[in-house]
């Protein structure tokens, strides 16, 4: 369930995850790589939260193609 604060929405992990349609492996790598920025910030139990811009990020990602040879 989204959280609201301060008028803005904030996605936890695996709401993301499951928006982009990617696993929290992935998602974890991708932040460790620096593929898409850090999270907007943690709530109380220092979970990550995940702004609307940053899931259109994440989402993008999910549909590059990527050519070998």
């Amino acid at each position: 369930m989204p959280v609201q604060i301060e008028g803005q929405m904030y996605y936890r992990t695996n709401e993301v995850c499951q928006m982009a349609g990617i696993s929290r492996s992935t998602l974890f790598r991708w932040l460790k790589d620096g593929v898409v920025s850090a999270p907007a910030g943690r709530d109380w139990r220092g979970w990550r939260l995940f702004s609307a811009p940053q899931i259109e990020q994440i989402k993008s990602r999910t549909g590059l193609i990527i050519e070998e040879g």
